[in-house]
């Protein structure tokens, strides 16, 4: 059990899953729950799948280009134009994107799309950056952008094999991810060690280019009002990256890495479960304090919280 559900001095739900804390040396400090079974990471495996696509030839023009390629943006006017701007580099157009077409998530934005009777796009599929660095890497690398997702393309074996490299530990599954991309299985234990290694990365590295490009323009790695975006504008040099289905990884460089996968792949027990975890990385209270405790309504007031389990806490 890693969160709990508080209603007027009730305990009305838990959420269970396992979460895992890794110190700055890879080694792990706290575990509760399964860490070591196959999850899958869903787009908390970004991060790791950008180093590949630099490594393949990739050269993004910014660190905004590299932040959303290892993002899931909002779909925001910025996000869709940057990405667009990346598809052209490449010589490439929205038309080649293999992500489905969707809605902004972005509350406001898409209720203007709405209202003005707009129709999906690929651009603002949360993925879009991805899949725009994804076909950019294929057009550096000289590979086909012709059936960039299917598992055997080259891009994709570079993918899953960076993967496995970074974690581990093996890749036991691959799946058709939300966006369309393969998407491969690992344990939250594998999981935090990617991400740990590329903020313990050496400057210069690719590994570490990412990191930095996330954390210098977290906007690009989620959005207005995204967790992801506000924590890493809160917690001097934090990397943390979601993922759909109730997965999240969180690392600080010289401190250590949090990752958990929640059973119910819901979202309200997220942020509880990772400031938590973040506390014991040594991430001070008050720089956690909102995210750590999440109001619970009863008519017009707060009658309780969602929060970490006393087995969480440092």
């Amino acid at each position: 059990m890693l969160v709990e559900v508080w209603r007027s001095g009730f305990l009305e739900s838990v959420h269970r899953g396992s979460l895992v804390v890794l110190d700055a040396a890879g080694e792990v400090t706290f575990a509760a729950g399964a860490v070591d079974r196959p999850t899958l990471p869903r787009s908390s495996n970004k991060p790791v799948q950008a180093t590949a696509l630099l490594a393949a030839g990739w050269a993004p023009r910014s660190a905004q280009e590299l932040a959303i390629g290892a993002g899931s943006h909002n779909g925001e006017d910025g996000h869709r134009e940057l990405v667009a701007g990346m598809l052209a580099a490449a010589g490439l157009g929205p038309d080649d994107l293999g992500c489905p077409v969707a809605l902004p998530q972005h509350e406001a934005t898409k209720a203007a799309w709405l209202v003005g009777d707009r129709a999906p796009e690929r651009l603002a599929m949360n993925c879009s950056g991805k899949h725009a660095a994804m076909l950019a890497a294929c057009v550096a690398a000289g590979w086909p952008t012709a059936g960039y997702l299917a598992r055997d393309h080259p891009l994709q074996q570079a993918i899953e094999a960076r993967l496995a490299e970074a974690a581990g530990e093996p890749v036991t599954a691959v799946v058709v991810d939300g966006c369309g991309a393969p998407q491969h299985a690992l344990s939250v234990t594998g999981l935090a060690r990617g991400v740990l290694s590329l903020v313990q990365a050496a400057a210069g590295t690719g590994e570490r280019a990412v990191a930095d490009a996330m954390r210098a323009e977290p906007w690009f790695v989620a959005g207005t009002g995204r967790e992801d975006t506000e924590l890493m504008q809160a917690v001097p040099g934090l990397l943390v990256k979601g993922g759909a289905d109730g997965v999240h990884v969180a690392a600080v460089p010289g401190r250590g890495v949090v990752a958990f996968k929640l059973d119910d792949g819901g979202d309200r027990a997220r942020t509880p479960a990772l400031a938590a975890g973040l506390g014991r990385l040594g991430v001070p209270a008050e720089q956690l304090s909102r995210w750590l405790l999440t109001p619970v309504s009863g008519g017009d007031g707060v009658v309780g919280q969602v929060r970490p389990a006393a087995s969480l806490l440092a």
